[in-house]
């Protein structure tokens, strides 16, 4: 295998299925992803607060670096409609969501989607002024043909928006710490291992933007978003895999009051980066 960025040879990483780039710091997993799915479609992590501030700052840096006039917007793997509730107070919106249920809750509240797949649920020459993918392209195998279909799908001067997880991040760098170790829970659960729609890619924003402008894109802006915060944490700790019931508790201790605190002084594990179309 080799690296889809700079295609240097892959090394083996951290476990059979992972791979890791020495040039670029690309990481990807040789497992297939089958039904790409937003994190959504998992079970809700109680996170719900923090996810609603996030969709409100993803739509207000979305106002801000979209050209002037950009009015047409398509989330894609819109799932329940959080972001695209949000970001219809400022845009005209479309969602485009694989899952029948997922999508029906959504247009249960009035929100319009589409069942399917992008670019497929699309009309010919269907074209957007933005295109929002809020934790769904580090899930497509093929990612260099996601961007082609996303710049294709994009009106001149259009804007490609991208919410994602970051290698940079302190939990991820964390969770490789432990997998060296011998304690690769943390990591399989990062790369959702088992799950019926793994991440298959982890960038840092350095090596994200240097394949997305390879595809016809010019970065505008990247940030970060908050993970977790203390309310709701332990929920989010345990909604993957069994709870041990001595284990559990100890860990969500040293999370709350290590990690959590620890979290604000080092990047984060999310990253938002905003492209313009070339």
């Amino acid at each position: 295998m080799t690296c889809i960025i700079c295609y240097a040879p892959l090394k083996t990483g951290l476990s059979g299925w992972h791979r890791t780039c020495p040039g670029c710091a690309y990481e990807g997993a040789a497992h297939a992803s089958t039904h790409v799915v937003a994190e959504d479609d998992l079970p809700e992590v109680s996170q719900n607060a923090l996810r609603h501030e996030n969709c409100r700052t993803i739509v207000a840096l979305t106002r801000q670096f979209a050209a002037p006039r950009a009015n047409t917007l398509l989330d894609v793997g819109s799932a329940q409609g959080w972001f695209l509730e949000a970001a219809s107070r400022a845009f005209d919106v479309l969602g485009v969501e694989p899952d029948e249920v997922l999508a029906k809750q959504a247009a249960a509240r009035g929100l319009p989607v589409r069942i399917g797949y992008f670019p497929q649920a699309l009309a010919d020459g269907e074209q957007f002024d933005i295109i929002v993918l809020n934790e769904i392209i580090e899930h497509i195998p093929d990612i260099r043909a996601a961007l082609r279909d996303c710049h294709q799908r994009l009106a001149p001067d259009g804007t490609l928006v991208l919410n994602l997880p970051s290698s940079h991040g302190l939990c991820y760098r964390m969770a490789k710490l432990f997998a060296r170790l011998g304690l690769r829970g943390a990591f399989n659960r990062l790369w959702q291992q088992g799950m019926p729609s793994p991440h298959v890619h982890y960038f840092n924003p350095a090596n994200l933007t240097r394949l997305v402008e390879r595809e016809g894109f010019t970065l505008r802006h990247s940030t970060e978003l908050a993970v977790v915060k203390k309310e709701g944490m332990w929920r989010w700790m345990t909604v993957f895999g069994r709870v041990h019931p001595f284990k559990a508790p100890l860990r969500y201790l040293g999370m709350r009051w290590v990690l959590l605190p620890l979290m604000r002084l080092f990047p984060s594990d999310i990253m938002v980066c905003i492209y313009r179309k070339r």
